[in-house]
């Protein structure tokens, strides 16, 4: 349909563009832990700059809505997160310009918080916002490379215009509630490059238990040590067999960072469609015990048998 003759029909594909959204606003964004079926605007996307911006810009639109639930806003800009770490064919400019957007609302959200009575850790207050934070760290882990490469100096003055440390350091805590492999590496990489030092705040947080979580059922949920924030990336490894061909050269594989990790060995393979993702690890954080977790907002039929995040990942 988007093609002619071999040739891409720009109108068409333009008509189905919009259609497609349609269907991702209405059916793939509200489903939770959706998988594989998402991937239809990852190759749509892949077939025109403009469509891949389209489509970032309207999850950002989501993201910034204040009319939109939590829950939404929060699978938007996981979406966000994982297509610009994944999509090999997004230029590093259009990467930069999404965090361009994305960091500096981190910064204005901070700068409403700090001096207010709701300045501390809470999934059920601040969902969005840490969700966003992790979509930041997420993109810089696959894509901080790509930043510097160019030009190292330009690229670290790039990374230090972030003020990256002011986020990590303040008192709504992100390294806290974000997957611990997503912390790690994170930390890992700005310590390499003395951009942030995270290792301070982290080993904090770990001796201490995360905070109680309001429950939407009234009272309070159990204290756990697990990650609470609902994760969810959408364009982690696509496993089908019959279809991934369709991905091979437009998809981003994890790519071990040796330099940062070297003490933490593992297997690499260069199979995009094996059984296991190359980059996360960690436990699935559980849905009835999250205020703001999808499971209480909206499950889908679809979304039952759905493989959990936890057999996608494997240690660094």
């Amino acid at each position: 349909m988007s093609h002619v003759n071999g040739e891409l029909d720009v109108v068409r594909v333009k008509t189905l563009y919009r259609d497609l959204v349609c269907v991702f606003d209405k059916l793939v964004l509200p489903t939770h832990a959706s998988c594989h079926v998402q991937f239809f605007m990852f190759y749509l996307c892949s077939f025109r700059l403009g469509l891949s911006e389209a489509f970032l810009d309207h999850l950002w639109k989501v993201l910034q809505s204040p009319s939109q639930p939590a829950v939404l806003r929060q699978t938007a800009t996981a979406y966000m997160g994982s297509f610009l770490a994944r999509a090999k064919f997004i230029p590093i400019a259009t990467v930069r310009a999404c965090l361009d957007l994305l960091v500096p609302w981190l910064h204005l959200y901070i700068d409403s918080q700090d001096s207010g009575s709701k300045a501390f850790c809470d999934i059920s207050l601040h969902g969005p916002f840490y969700a966003s934070c992790q979509a930041v760290f997420y993109t810089l882990i696959f894509r901080h490379r790509a930043i510097l490469g160019e030009n190292m100096k330009k690229g670290l003055a790039y990374l230090q215009s972030l003020n990256l440390e002011r986020i990590v350091m303040s008192q709504l805590n992100p390294l806290k509630v974000c997957l611990p492999a997503v912390t790690n590496m994170f930390a890992s990489i700005m310590r390499k490059y003395q951009l942030v030092f995270c290792y301070t705040i982290i080993e904090r947080n770990n001796r201490c238990m995360l905070p109680v979580v309001r429950s939407s059922m009234g009272g309070d949920s159990l204290s756990t040590n697990t990650n609470p924030l609902d994760t969810f990336f959408p364009f982690d490894p696509y496993l089908l067999k019959r279809s991934g061909h369709y991905f091979e050269s437009i998809y981003q594989v994890w790519e071990e960072p040796s330099d940062c990790m070297a003490a933490q060995k593992k297997h690499v393979t260069n199979n995009p469609t094996e059984e296991e993702d190359d980059f996360l690890h960690g436990e699935t954080p559980k849905a009835d015990t999250v205020m703001g977790s999808y499971e209480s907002h909206r499950h889908s039929p679809s979304s039952v048998g759905s493989p959990p995040i936890a057999f996608l990942q494997r240690p660094f």
